[in-house]
């Protein structure tokens, strides 16, 4: 059984995945520290407008 790569702590680099595969480990932010203390912010893709926003429940929704 092969044995899990442990998971980076927050703050920590992660680590590009085997150089077999060319592919990047997914970036990971904390939501507090790309919102701040706003409940939400406005993501540009594409031209396009996004809303990502905390909900009432403290979820996260991401609306065009």
């Amino acid at each position: 059984m092969e044995k899990q790569p442990k998971a980076p702590r927050h703050g920590e680099p992660i680590a590009p995945r085997s150089e077999a595969g060319n592919a990047v480990a997914p970036l990971e932010i904390e939501s507090q520290e790309l919102l701040g203390p706003r409940r939400e912010a406005t993501i540009i893709h594409a031209g396009e407008r996004y809303r990502l926003r905390i909900t009432a429940n403290n979820k996260l929704i991401l609306t065009k």
